[in-house]
């Protein structure tokens, strides 16, 4: 499960996959609830844009904005079910979280090791995400805030190395660059099949 990673700051990677500029965030190293630059697409408008969300997505009917401390994963496996996640997945609010590297725990010294992972070509990664709006109450500001979606990803040569040997191994799920709009504009059922080993570029160790 991914609960930290650093936001891209490469902003000419930003420009040529998406004709967009990339927003200035004031966090790099990305936790849950703090802010990180998400690309999204509107199915009213057929807009593409891109802006800051919070990090752990924030359903209309959380109470408070902590709420995002423990939503910051979606399991593809139960994302349409889970009264969290299943509105925005309903809505296809399918967003790309832009980051330079994430961070998993590696145990196979015998102890938690931090560890950066990044695309071995060495460019940016799109994380499939959802994302969904939420009121704050006292101010009425508008917050977007997203989820990273994960997969099962024990066949995987770098993900299967995270986390405990007896825990389940799963992966966030960066896309390669010709998946980036079939993802945006995907059903909900073509994003579910995208989500899937086979659609993450080569990762290594940072």
């Amino acid at each position: 499960m991914c609960v930290q990673y650093l936001t891209t700051v490469n902003i000419d990677w930003v420009k040529t996959h998406f004709d967009l500029d990339l927003p200035a965030s004031p966090a790099h190293d990305v936790f849950p609830t703090y802010p990180g630059p998400i690309v999204l697409k509107s199915h009213n408008t057929g807009r593409t844009a891109t802006g800051l969300a919070r990090f752990g997505l924030l359903p209309s009917w959380a109470k408070e904005e902590t709420f995002g401390r423990k939503t910051y994963n979606a399991r593809a496996e139960t994302v349409a079910e889970k009264p969290s996640y299943k509105n925005a997945w309903i809505k296809r609010h399918y967003a790309l979280a832009l980051a330079d590297a994430f961070y998993e725990p590696c145990y196979e010294a015998g102890k938690a090791v931090r560890t950066a992972i990044k695309q071995k070509n060495q460019e940016p990664m799109a994380i499939a995400s959802i994302w969904d709006t939420w009121t704050e109450p006292e101010t009425g500001e508008l917050i977007v805030s997203f989820s990273m979606l994960t997969i099962e990803a024990s066949n995987h040569p770098v993900m299967n190395r995270m986390h405990k040997p007896e825990d389940e191994k799963r992966t966030v799920v960066p896309l390669r660059p010709e998946l980036f709009n079939a993802w945006l504009n995907a059903t909900t059922e073509e994003a579910q099949a995208l989500l899937n080993l086979d659609s993450i570029p080569e990762l290594i160790f940072a």
